[in-house]
Order: C-alpha cells, then sequence, then structure tokens
C-alpha cells in the first residue's frame, strides 16, 4: 500500500480512538523477506470515543486474512490503513499479514541490521508490522510468540518458554520491541529497594560482549538513583539491552527491551573515548529512566513529546550532574542547547516546545522538544524549589501511572500540589523563539536598580508573543570580589520589571542568570574589565565560564568587524584564569575553547553583520595562535602536570585531566606545529588520547601519515572507523573540506546506507562550518546528492539532515542563491519522502 498522501496533523483536531484494547497477542514466523505476522486482539467500544469508526494504521503490507470473532471479513483499503464493520460490543480481531524486513531500508517498523532482525517503531513504525491503532493513547499488555532459525528471540516483558513473552504492563505500540539474531549476553543481577532480583542483560555481537562492563555499570547506577531521587522501582524480573549497528536514532527506550545504536553500549579504553564514555552513560540512564517518564506514564498524542522527553532529559541531566560534575555538565548542556536549540528558534524550523501541528511527527524529534523541553522542567523546579518539585513528582507518579498524559494534566499536578497558578508559565510551552531578556543598571547613593526588560522576536506562526514567566537567578559582587548579595531567585513574569538592592557601598558587579537559570538570551552592556572580573571572581561556576567566552566573542567580534589585534586583556585573564589549580580540570578544558565558528556567526547576524564563515575561521585561528602564544609555557605546564598515570579509569576525575591536557595539546599545536601532538599520537594507549592528537593534526592541516596509520590499526572496528571518518570530514582545514569528504565518499569503507556511516562523513562536513559554507557552494551540492539518494531509502536520517540548510538566511547574497537552488533541486526530487519535503519546504519558506 503506497503511503498516504501528506496530511497537516493538529492538536486541535485530537479525538480518542473509538475502541479500547484488552490484550494483543501477537506470533512471528521470522523469514528474512517473507516473515508472517499473526494478531490476535481483543476490542471493546470506549465510552468516551464519539467516533466509532473502526479504523487500523498500516503500511507496507500484505493482508493474508482477517476475521473478527472467528468469522473472515474483508476489509475495506483506505488512505494509511484499512477499515472494517465491527459489533458495537466487545470483539476480538484475528489478522495475519507478511512483511519483509530485508527490503525495509528506512529502518523502520521490522527490518534487518547484518542478518539481526530488529524493530524501531517509535513514533509510527509499528504500523509497518500489523494492522493496529498506532497512536500512543492506545495502551494494552502484550504477549508475543517468536518462530525462527535464530538463536536468540526477545521481546518485551518476562520470559515464558523459547521465544515467548509477556509484558502485564499496559504500553503502546510505540513501545513494542522485537530482536532476533545469533546474540550473546553479558550479564549481572540487581536487587530493586524492595528487595527484589532483577535480570540484566546486554545482547551484542560475538566479539563484543568485552566492550559491555561500563554499559553494565551506568545501568545499575541509574537503576539505584532513580530509586534515591525519584522512589521509582524498576517492574519486572528482567531488564535487556540489545546493541544495533543500523540504527536511525541513539537508542529507544522499549518496555524492558531497550534497542541502543551499538555506539552508545560499546567501549573499551582502546576503543572509546572519554566523550564516548560520558555518552553511554548519560543515554543508558536516558532510556532507563523512561521506564517510568515514557513507559509507565505515556503522552497521550505526539504534540506531547515533550512531557516525555523534555522530563526524561532533565532526569538524565540530573544523574549525569550527580555521576561526575554538576557545573561542567551545566555548561556542556547550555553549550548544546545555544549550539541546536537557539539556533532552531531563531529560523525557519522554529515550534513551540508542543507542536500544534505538523505533517510527519519524525521531524519534531528536535532540540525543542528535547533540550528545550528539559529546561523548561529546570525552571518549574527552581521557581517551586527543590523539596515541592519532588511532592509534586510523587503526585504525578500516584495519580497518572498507566495514563497517556498531556501538558495540562502535568501542569495541573504542579498546581494542586503548591498551590499556585502555571497559567502563565504555559507559555513556555505554547510558543517558539527565545526571548531577549535585556537589563539595564542604575546605581545612586548606595541604591542599586536592575530593570529587566523582555520580548521574544516573531517564529513562523506566531507573530505575537506573550510575556514569559522567567526565573532569573541573581547575585552581586563587590569590589573586592566578595559576595554582597548571594543567589536570589526574581521571578519574572511581565514585559519589565525592576529589582533594587539598598546600602551599598560601590556599585557591584551583577552576576545574571546564575546557572542559566532560564534559556533566554541575556542583552546586557558588560565591559571588558567587569567580565574579567566575573572571570576571576564569580562564584557560580556557570558565570565564571560564561565571562570567558563572552571576552571571547567579543575579541572575535572586534577582529573581525574593526580588523583589532587580539585583547591583551582577554589573554591575560584566560591566562590567570588556566593557572588557577584550585578550579576543576573538566572546567578549565571547557574554558579554553574559543567560540564555534557558527556561534560567532550567528553572533555577527544577530548584530546585522552578514558572517564570512571563512574570515570567522581565519580570525578564530589567529586568536587561538595568540592564546598560546601568551600562554606558551602554562600550557606545557599543564600538559605535563595533568597527565594521567597508570591504567586508563574512565571516571570524571581522570577524563578532565584528560581534557586539560587535551586542551592544552590543541593549543600547542599552534606553535610547534604538530610536533607535540605526533608524539602523543604515537604513544596513546587510549582513544582518547589518541583521536585528541589526530584531530589536533588534522586540524593543523598535516597528519597524513598519522591518519593512515589510524586507519591500519583499526579497519577492522566499526565504530572507530566511524571516528575515523568524522574526524577527517569536520576538522580538515576549510580549504580542502569538500574534496577530502567527497573522496571518503569513495572509500570502499562508506557504507551510505548505515545511519552512523553516512552522519560521520556528511553529517561531518556540516559540523565544518567554513568548509560546508565555502564560497563556491561546493559544499551545498554534495550535501544535497547524498541527501537526495538517501531519501529514497532511509527518509527518517535524510530529513534530520536537511536542517543543515536552516541558517541559509544569515549569510551573504550569493551563498543563499547557492543554497536556495540546492533546497529547490531537494524539493523537486520525483518520489520525495513526505518526511524530507516537509522539512525542505518549511526551511524554504521562512
Amino acid at each position: 500500500m503506497k503511503d498516504a498522501a501528506p496530511k497537516t496533523i493538529r492538536l486541535s483536531d485530537y479525538t480518542p480512538f473509538g475502541y479500547l484494547i484488552d490484550r494483543v497477542d501477537l506470533s512471528f514466523a521470522l523469514h528474512p523477506s517473507a516473515t508472517r505476522v499473526r494478531s490476535r486482539i481483543a476490542f471493546r467500544p470506549n465510552p468516551e470515543a464519539t467516533d466509532r469508526r473502526f479504523f487500523l494504521h498500516g503500511e507496507e503490507l500484505s493482508l493474508i486474512s482477517a476475521s473478527i470473532d472467528g468469522v473472515a471479513v474483508t476489509p475495506r483499503e483506505v488512505p494509511g490503513g484499512i477499515e472494517c464493520d465491527v459489533p458495537d460490543a466487545p470483539f476480538t480481531w484475528e489478522a495475519e499479514v507478511e512483511v519483509n524486513p530485508e527490503a525495509n531500508t528506512s529502518l523502520n517498523g521490522l527490518y534487518m541490521s547484518n542478518g539481526m532482525y530488529c524493530t524501531q517503531c517509535e513514533a509510527e513504525g509499528f504500523r509497518k508490522i500489523i494492522y493496529y491503532p498506532d497512536r500512543p493513547d492506545v495502551m494494552a499488555p502484550f504477549t508475543v510468540e517468536i518462530e525462527g532459525d535464530t538463536p536468540v528471540k526477545l521481546s518485551n516483558g518476562n520470559p515464558t518458554g523459547p521465544g515467548a513473552w509477556d509484558d502485564p504492563w499496559k504500553k503502546p505500540a510505540y513501545l513494542f520491541a522485537l530482536v532476533a539474531g545469533d546474540l550473546v549476553s553479558f550479564d549481572d543481577q540487581f536487587t530493586t529497594m524492595s528487595g527484589r532480583k532483577v535480570d540484566l542483560r546486554i545482547w551484542v555481537r560475538s566479539g563484543d560482549e568485552g566492550k559491555c562492563a561500563y554499559a553494565m555499570d551506568a545501568l545499575k547506577r541509574s537503576m539505584k538513583w532513580d530509586e534515591e531521587m525519584y522512589g521509582r522501582e524498576y517492574d519486572l524480573d528482567i531488564f535487556q539491552i540489545v546493541a544495533v549497528d543500523d540504527f536511525n536514532m541513539g537508542a529507544m527506550e522499549n518496555k524492558g527491551l531497550n534497542i541502543f545504536n551499538s555506539k552508545y553500549v560499546l567501549a573499551s579504553p582502546e576503543t572509546a573515548t572519554d566523550r564516548d564514555y560520558a555518552f553511554i552513560e548519560g543515554i543508558i540512564a536516558h532510556e532507563y529512566f523512561h521506564n517510568w517518564t515514557g513507559n509507565r506514564i505515556t503522552c497521550r498524542d505526539w504534540f506531547q513529546l515533550c512531557l516525555k522527553e523534555g522530563l526524561t532529559v532533565f532526569r538524565d541531566q540530573q544523574f549525569s550532574g550527580d555521576m561526575r560534575s554538576h557545573a561542567v555538565q551545566r555548561i556542556e548542556d547550555v553549550q548544546q542547547l545555544r549550539a541546536r536549540q537557539f539556533r532552531e528558534d531563531a529560523g525557519p524550523l522554529a515550534h513551540p516546545v508542543r507542536p500544534e501541528e505538523y505533517i510527519e511527527i519524525n521531524n519534531f524529534y528536535t532540540a525543542t522538544v528535547y533540550e528545550k523541553g528539559a529546561e523548561v522542567i529546570g525552571m518549574l523546579k527552581t521557581l517551586i524549589g527543590e523539596e515541592a518539585y519532588y511532592k509534586a513528582l510523587n503526585l504525578y507518579f500516584e495519580r497518572h501511572d498507566g495514563d497517556a498524559a498531556t501538558i495540562e494534566d502535568w501542569l495541573k499536578v504542579f498546581e494542586d500540589s503548591t498551590g499556585r497558578s502555571l497559567k502563565k508559565f504555559k507559555h513556555w510551552y505554547q510558543e517558539a523563539g527565545t526571548p531577549r531578556l535585556s537589563v539595564e543598571e542604575n546605581f545612586h547613593d548606595g541604591r542599586y536598580k536592575l530593570t529587566f526588560r523582555q520580548q521574544t522576536p516573531p517564529t513562523p506562526g506566531q507573530p505575537q508573543k506573550k510575556a514569559r514567566v522567567i526565573p532569573i537567578a541573581l547575585g552581586l559582587l563587590g569590589t573586592d570580589g566578595q559576595e554582597v548579595l548571594p543567589t536570589t531567585v526574581i521571578e519574572m513574569d511581565k514585559p519589565q520589571q525592576s529589582f533594587t538592592v539598598e546600602d551599598l557601598a560601590a556599585k557591584p558587579v551583577p552576576s545574571i542568570l546564575r546557572g542559566f537559570s532560564a534559556p533566554v538570551i541575556l542583552e546586557h552592556e558588560v565591559s571588558s574589565a567587569d567580565r574579567a572580573f566575573l572571570l576571576a571572581h564569580d562564584t557560580d561556576p556557570f558565570n565564571k565560564f560564561e565571562a570567558g567566552r563572552a571576552l571571547a566573542k567579543s575579541v572575535l567580534v572586534a577582529m573581525l568587524t574593526e580588523g583589532a589585534a587580539p585583547d591583551s586583556l582577554f589573554l591575560g585573564a584566560m591566562h590567570d584564569m588556566v593557572r588557577d589549580e584550585t578550579l576543576d580540570p573538566a572546567f578549565r578544558a571547557l574554558a579554553l575553547g574559543l567560540p564555534s565558528i557558527d556561534d560567532i556567526c550567528q553572533t555577527l547576524h544577530e548584530g546585522s553583520v552578514v558572517p564570512d564563515p571563512q574570515a570567522v575561521y581565519t580570525a578564530r585561528e589567529t586568536l587561538g595562535a595568540a592564546l598560546a602564544g601568551a600562554m606558551g609555557e602554562s600550557l606545557r605546564g599543564l600538559y605535563a602536570q595533568h597527565q594521567v598515570a597508570g591504567a586508563y579509569s574512565p571516571d570524571a576525575g581522570a577524563a578532565g585531566q584528560r581534557a586539560l591536557t587535551n586542551a592544552a595539546l590543541g593549543l600547542l599545536t599552534h606553535l610547534d606545529g604538530g610536533a607535540l601532538a605526533a608524539e602523543q599520537f604515537s604513544q596513546a594507549d587510549n582513544m582518547t588520547n589518541q583521536v585528541a592528537a589526530l584531530g589536533s593534526l588534522i586540524q593543523n592541516g598535516s597528519g597524513n601519515d598519522q591518519t593512515a596509520a589510524f586507519y591500519d590499526q583499526w579497519k577492522s572496528d566499526r565504530l572507530v572507523i566511524d571516528k575515523w571518518f568524522a574526524l577527517q570530514t569536520s576538522m580538515t582545514p576549510p580549504s580542502r573540506a569538500i574534496e577530502v569528504t567527497a573522496a571518503l565518499t569513495e572509500h570502499a569503507d562508506f557504507d551510505w546506507k548505515n545511519p552512523n556511516r553516512f552522519r560521520s562523513v556528511l553529517g561531518g562536513l556540516a559540523m565544518n562550518t567554513a568548509g560546508f559554507h565555502r564560497a563556491d557552494g561546493a559544499g551545498y551540492a554534495l550535501l544535497a546528492d547524498w541527501l537526495i539518494r538517501l531519501d529514497a531509502l532511509n527518509p527518517q536520517t535524510a530529513a534530520r539532515m536537511t536542517g543543515t540548510y536552516e541558517t541559509w538566511r544569515r549569510f551573504d547574497a550569493d551563498r543563499q542563491g547557492l543554497i536556495k537552488t540546492q533546497l529547490e533541486r531537494i524539493a523537486g526530487t520525483e518520489g520525495l519522502s513526505r518526511d524530507t519535503t516537509e522539512m525542505v519546504t518549511r526551511i524554504l519558506g521562512a
């Protein structure tokens, strides 16, 4: 059956499905090209529904037979599925269909990954497995029986026999999972807070079981943390994870059987970097935490996606902060938010945390839903306080366990628990755009007054914005660097508000938005001297980091717009900071990094300056060289002092020291042409140091011998070779980036059908801002060629990568014309998927 014609789905049109489901029994007879799936489903009329049409979603299914209460029926084919006349009473629907996993290149539904059967059903993949009401508000317990010649056959719930599974908890279809193949397990056990024993298994291909220990440890720590922090205990007898090579996403929280992209499970010191270990820890936690915030309580419809994702991202950020460093975690989370979500909010793809409409729901698994959704949770916690937050969460779990809930349900819990209205706070869920928070200072006769004004620019479909509720965490520092006002939260809910402090001896230096207490753009005229002062004295780690970053941005903007030289105040302030051994090495490593090229381009654009990515690249390299020159001996001292002795450990302390030495190495490469990086590469006994050295060499325009040696050493490890591809496309100097990328697409190991490999090569180029935006437009054309090719096989991955073009209107007219040509070429491709069509249309239409 062909895809239904593109149709806009609107939140306002929601109606409940006409029937409830008491039980789903599935039977699979696996075959690579002709899998038979039999379903037996107990339906009954839904008393809350007004529409009794019996419609079941279905795509790419061959219907063999169907019956109602044992009597054969012939359903009517309609766009997107089938319809059938049914009794106005409880009945049993039975059907058998045939699907072709081998031909399913979309990696959505039931498909094959190197001989392994695998499913991905979120958001709407289950309709490619059986005819079913494939919507999240239809929930039921499932039993599954799997037949086939594979030794391992897995599904949701508890095992009841070979290839037989029973999940007693109601779940929507998107949480269904099946995996079957020649796999081995890495086993452990967890004892819950009530004393139950839970078996833990991580399933991998033979040979990978030695890379599972860290993932298992992260899982056990996640389970314990969720009990201690949220009182949530696991609810089945077994919890399983499967590592899959071909996967569109990072991981999936299917009930009791989480399916993971292999890169977020497999790790050893030789093959995984510290960053890989941190991702594994965070993503394992995220998917496990979904067991309660997503599975036991799911979302009523896909417009409520942020209800499960925003809350679960917030929870995994809390967990990672507890496991590592809250200060460093917060800085990294905000860097990610600004790089992805602020960019999204400022362009044609802007949408509210809870969208009002969509054509293809896969296009709304976005930074706005995830990262901004988490920021909204964090603001709510800041406004009501920690004790009230956990009290409200307990009520949420108690009230909505087993429900498909909405944002209204979520906010009502907090209103009932705290007694305060959240009507204004709800605007964060309803309106797109990043608020601008401007600040005006006034000091007279010991009276210090701050006046805040908020304004949110228009976004597609939302020209007018209401005032948001903004928690502003504020501290004031005296001239001696001591706090004259400790962190105080001001709740702003009007377009303009003032805050006054009396009886001060001198004008203080304000530290505004401590901990980045709200996802806003702060517009505040601050002198370089005050920024240097905050970098030296601010007690809030985030704002200390922010002061250094703001200094660097101001220097780069001055270099680009005024032809200024690198500022000595900035160089000196950074030198003082990096020598402060009281600071966390991981913090100093982050602070040593310069703003990204994309960040500076956006800063220039917001200042009504048309950015030239090549000029930004050149200025950034010049500032990096000046920074290295000013701190040369100190950098060498840091590099030597913070080397980690002994066997590799991924713990936060050791990882922070490696981060600092490798940040120093990157700067020192400006001075020695890569001699130290080449030495580190040859001596590295862990992937973190080897990749850092190779990246420094590639970025320096050298390292050909090391690049070849790296490939020869790791050519049999698919995940490491992904790194090899990505290092070259993302870090090669812009003048050669397109040619290097094009050559790598011809490499024998470039399997473009594998999402990880495709993202490593073409996604790496997209990250190389100056290279991708080269003035001749070759980068735009190269990416478009591959997106058109990929869309025919894997629309979901292709559509997501079209977002690379979303900032096209901030560049000069020539670049805009070149990008528009490629977008129109993609849009005009015959047979283009609705996924990519929607994305390109939105990008062009701004």
